[in-house]
């Protein structure tokens, strides 16, 4: 084994001799590193005389950049690994017996690099765009018709994705209430009010079975949920949305929003075992003044009313905080909000309040008006965002009466009142879904949504044709998060490369109209890095299972002294690896290894 590894490793060097050589030289390994050093800056030197495409140029700067940060002994420190050690370790043979083998993902990274190093990487076609050998109007007809074909190539990936708008899909959702009404013995009256809607909440495995086929691992998932007091829950719309079939060909991410995987109980179970273990990821204990508040930026507060939901989201950032769902107990006590509501006037230079938690759409209508109300008297608040899932998992909760009480506090010119919201999939889009947000933008309050960019939602084009059924709905895309890397969301999460290269890619083909939102990174205790500026992040090691190791700067890393933030990803590799087994051609992903 020890043997194919250093073949595989001699194989992908061979296309930079002086790298191979200089790695299978006898030198210590730091004068190796300096070696590799003088021969990177060459090249890169070099590359400014020779004749090279200007796209494959871009190739090699990026990755001769890349490849000097993974070769630092700073990197190495900060990420805890070595690769030029490892490489050398593997070429040498001085393997010990607990050395970790290279995986499939390592050599995988390893070689685009030395691709891109090399002005070898593979991803445009040999031959030049017909239009780039003419000038003027034959020119500009060549273009146009390039244009035409990616345009009907973006088209027919997102028709790909079905939508909760399309005829069939209607009916089959239909049949679904139908008998969700009658194992409720309810009425059509009784559905369309929310308080019947949260009163029903699915809490358990026999009941999620009676109404919907599950498999038995999905049926397992649930039962340990109950076991462990990890939150589940779904209401009987959202529950709705599911297709009555086990084969998860278009409900995949709406099921896989709600109903925790085996993988997702097990890890949430060892963490709350393990007394070493914070579950507050975001390290919101650091940037809580008050109970209540959470404060990351100089002009903007969260204030967190509520820790609950009508159904909870596997994916949640806050799920150590939430005992139940629909809990009546995650109410925030008058007295406590009311300090933090003060706090926030003792603190003049706040002029922003997202409201959020939990949903604070679960409070009554009363209390909504009352909380804006006591904000709205502090005349330096501007504008106030609200954050719910309701419109998606319980759009009833949007009434005429709720809109009402809050336009109240919208005064254009003064104050906005703004809604935020979360939609993750085409196939959450309904009629209903719209009709809800359609209530607050007749009273000229904006809606946007923040996507949650998980494997569920990450196919070719999948987040592009979301954004494009938000934007004919009336909702504005805002960001796009990274998924998390809380253990428990292994599941879920996706490379930051494939975020880029989506942006890139696949977002860049639709107008700018569609495509506003921005691609970010929630750093813990940091708060929020913008992914689509290189000079916020640097990648700074690989390690043997094929992992990236990033270092994200913090926000004001220009206004203040802080600490980064070391980040480990997932494996591009693994990543295709599951793309490959739900059908994707992962060709299709080739430059995702040049994004960083």
């Amino acid at each position: 084994m020890e043997d194919r590894n250093k073949q595989r490793l001699l194989k992908i060097l061979a296309m930079s001799p002086p790298i191979q050589g200089i790695l299978l030289s006898k030198r210590d390994i730091e004068d190796k590193r300096i070696k590799l050093r003088v021969v990177l800056d060459e090249m890169l030197l070099a590359s400014f005389e020779e004749d090279v495409p200007s796209l494959q140029w871009i190739f090699m700067r990026d990755t001769i950049r890349v490849f000097r940060k993974i070769l630092s002994i700073r990197g190495e420190k900060l990420a805890g690994f070595s690769p030029l050690k490892y490489m050398n370790d593997i070429l040498h043979e001085y393997a010990s017996k607990d050395f970790p083998k290279p995986s499939p993902g390592f050599f995988a990274e390893l070689e685009h690099l030395m691709r891109g190093i090399v002005g070898k990487a593979e991803v445009y076609p040999n031959i030049k765009p017909a239009f780039s050998k003419y000038v003027g109007q034959r020119a500009a007809q060549l273009r146009s018709a390039e244009l035409s074909r990616m345009a009907r190539g973006a088209e027919d990936y997102m028709n790909r994705y079905t939508t909760g708008l399309e005829d069939e899909v209607k009916r089959r959702r239909y049949r679904n209430k139908a008998r969700i009404l009658k194992f409720f013995n309810a009425t059509d009256l009784e559905w369309t009010q929310w308080q019947w809607q949260v009163r029903n909440i699915i809490r358990d495995a026999k009941t999620l079975k009676d109404l919907v086929k599950i498999t038995d691992e999905e049926y397992e998932g649930v039962q340990l949920a109950r076991k462990y007091k990890i939150p589940f829950g779904i209401t009987p719309y959202y529950l709705s949305l599911m297709d009555n079939d086990i084969s998860r060909r278009y409900d995949n991410a709406v099921r896989s929003q709600v109903i925790p995987s085996l993988h997702y109980i097990q890890s949430l179970k060892s963490q709350r075992e393990c007394e070493d273990t914070s579950m507050d990821f975001m390290l919101e204990r650091d940037t809580s003044p008050v109970e209540g508040i959470t404060r990351r930026y100089p002009m903007i507060v969260i204030l967190k009313p509520v820790m609950t939901c009508p159904q909870i989201c596997v994916y949640c950032q806050r799920n150590w905080e939430i005992e139940d769902v629909y809990s009546r107990a995650a109410v925030l006590p008058k007295t406590k909000l009311d300090a933090a509501i003060q706090w926030i006037t003792d603190t003049p230079e706040i002029n922003e309040v997202l409201i959020t938690g939990g949903d604070p759409f679960l409070l009554s209508n009363e209390k909504i008006e009352n909380m804006l109300y006591k904000l709205s008297k502090n005349k330096r608040i501007q504008r106030i965002r609200i954050g719910t899932r309701t419109p998606v998992t319980l759009p009833m909760r949007i009434t005429d009466a709720l809109v009402k009480d809050i336009n109240h506090f919208h005064i254009p010119g003064k104050r906005e009142i703004v809604i935020i919201t979360h939609v993750e999939h085409p196939y959450e889009v309904t009629h209903q879904f719209i009709q809800a947000v359609q209530k607050f933008r007749r009273y000229g309050i904006s809606v946007y949504n923040q996507l949650v960019y998980t494997f569920y939602n990450s196919r070719k084009f999948e987040a592009t044709a979301l954004r494009n059924l938000l934007r004919l709905s009336g909702v504005t895309p805002y960001y796009t998060f990274n998924t998390k890397g809380k253990g428990e969301t292994d599941d879920f999460r996706v490379p930051i490369a494939r975020l880029l290269q989506e942006q890139q890619e696949e977002a860049r083909l639709v107008p700018g109209t569609v495509r506003t939102d921005e691609c970010v990174f929630n750093v813990p205790g940091l708060g929020k890095n913008y992914l689509g500026a290189l000079q916020h992040h640097d990648v700074i090691s690989v390690l043997p299972d094929g992992r990236r190791v990033y270092e994200f700067h913090p926000w004001e890393k220009k206004l203040s002294l802080k600490d980064t933030y070391v980040y480990t990803d997932v494996s591009i590799y693994a990543y295709l690896q599951k793309l490959k087994a739900v059908g994707e051609n992962i060709s299709d992903y080739r430059s995702i290894w040049y994004y960083y």
